[in-house]
């Protein structure tokens, strides 16, 4: 496998964990296992004050950063301190709960190692298109739904053309991390961070992902009150100023 990177560069995967005792230690020996040549690779796991034995076993991971939060935030509140937290030239925000794949690392890095844009958003849709009423069909129709409003609203509002804005793995530049001030402590995270990158005049491209959907008695925890935040939350980030969190501020586009 040929190396990405024309010199080494750092990769922060940063993990929000909340009650993800049955999961943790699996996603964290998946995320190890990865190689991906020419990157160097730190993971942070963010435990959200979990009521279960999460922290516990964090506790006993090598090769892990723990950070514990004394009070549950959000998963948005844990990827920022996640990030406050990083060393590294690309951030990369991997999920606890195996919905998917860390050997998808290297089509999502890729880009940004290579210089070719400042986010990578990866999409579940891109190459594939769900199945529903069938016997190994996808479990959330209505999900999907939700989806499709999400991708519908920031598309017309941005002018874009990107088919999924609520896959997990969302990779971007340590420039990205420094510059885009990001207020969600919830689901909603990504979005902002997406809708105030495109405000800013970042390039974004899409990868393909794998996706394997747990439901919500395996700990699926995104209901439909999340998506009605979402959608506000495009909403008002298309229009609202916001200041860089450091350096000048970059010209706003479109």
């Amino acid at each position: 496998m040929q190396s990405i990177a024309t010199a080494t560069k750092k990769v922060s995967v940063i993990i929000p964990a909340f009650n993800e005792e049955k999961n943790i230690a699996e996603i964290v020996r998946r995320v190890q296992k990865v190689i991906v040549p020419g990157i160097e690779k730190e993971i942070i796991v963010v435990d959200d004050a979990s009521g279960d034995g999460t922290r516990n076993i964090l506790k006993g991971l090598e090769g892990v950063c723990p950070v514990l939060h004394e009070r549950n935030h959000g998963k948005g509140a844990a990827i920022t301190t996640g990030i406050s937290k990083a060393s590294g030239d690309i951030i990369l925000i991997q999920d606890a709960d195996l919905e998917y794949d860390p050997e998808d690392y290297e089509k999502v890095i890729r880009p940004l190692a290579e210089g070719a844009c400042d986010v990578v958003m990866g999409s579940r849709f891109l190459t594939e298109k769900p199945r529903f009423f069938t016997k190994n069909g996808d479990p959330f129709f209505s999900h999907f739904v939700g989806n499709l409003m999400i991708i519908w609203l920031t598309n017309f509002l941005f002018g874009r053309k990107f088919t999924d804005y609520e896959g997990c793995y969302k990779a971007f530049t340590r420039t990205v991390a420094l510059t885009i001030p990001v207020e969600a402590k919830d689901f909603a995270f990504d979005n902002e961070l997406i809708c105030k990158s495109l405000r800013r005049g970042y390039t974004i491209c899409e990868v393909p992902i794998r996706y394997h959907p747990r439901i919500y008695s395996e700990g699926k925890k995104i209901r439909w009150q999340h998506g009605v935040k979402i959608l506000w939350t495009i909403l008002k980030w298309r229009f609202l100023p916001f200041p860089s969190i450091r350096g000048g501020t970059p010209p706003e586009r479109g």
